[in-house]
């Protein structure tokens, strides 16, 4: 398998800073430490307040710094935020298809056409409407073509979370990936989202990513794993 992850080149699409981090973190490291790319595009950070128990809001530039700090514990080889603006954070779901494909295939400075993945990561649909819209663009975007033509990802992943328990349709993981030795330094650069944080027993805790690392382990028999839904997969 790190023979494997050695030669990819993996782009992870995340709709907010700490959903990577949340859904790929261990597949990131393993894939770092195996020698291969990963690249990791954020669509928004922005001003929000949070029902948390805390005081204030948690600004944009707060989430950005968490974010390269979290990027910095895994060693991507490079990160983009593509929309800072408090406007569109939480309302992507305003935005046309078009253009969120448009940032995804060609326009970003991490996009499709430039870096050439070889696998790519997105966010399963859930109650969050950002992360539905983050999901069907980004399908699109990974939709079938001759390779001679444009860039072709010979794997799209579709990325496990706590919250997807929340959700009318159920996720069925079919492609395990075995973090047993990662789990900490998807723990650690979790915990660098320090504004994301929650106490137990919230679903967005680091506890709660813990419990379902070490769940997902034991559907396969080892001690943590992250689960995906595979959408492609060409040998």
């Amino acid at each position: 398998m790190d023979r494997f992850l050695s030669e990819q080149r993996l782009l992870v699409i995340a709709p907010h800073a700490d959903d990577e981090t949340i859904g790929c973190g261990g597949l990131m490291a393993r894939m770092k430490a195996a020698g291969g790319q990963v690249f990791v595009q954020v669509l928004t950070v922005g001003d929000l307040d949070h029902y948390d128990g805390r005081e204030g809001r948690t600004m944009a530039y707060t989430r950005a710094e968490e974010l390269a700090a979290a990027m910095g514990v895994i060693g991507v080889d490079d990160f983009e935020i593509l929309i800072n603006d408090s406007d569109w954070h939480l309302r992507l779901d305003r935005m046309p298809r078009r253009d969120l494909i448009n940032l995804f295939e060609r326009e970003a400075r991490l996009a499709i056409d430039k870096i050439k993945p070889t696998m790519v990561a997105i966010p399963a649909p859930s109650f969050n409407q950002d992360h539905v819209a983050v999901f069907h663009a980004a399908i699109t975007a990974c939709r079938p073509h001759l390779a001679a033509l444009k860039p072709f990802q010979r794997m799209v992943l579709v990325a496990d979370s706590p919250q997807l328990a929340w959700n009318s349709a159920t996720f069925k993981p079919n492609f395990y990936v075995d973090i047993t030795q990662y789990l900490e330094v998807k723990l650690a650069a979790f915990a660098k989202h320090e504004s994301q944080q929650r106490p137990a027993p919230h679903m967005g805790g680091i506890d709660s990513l813990r419990l379902l690392a070490e769940w997902r382990g034991r559907e396969i028999s080892v001690q943590a794993a992250e689960a995906y839904e595979c959408m492609r997969f060409v040998m």
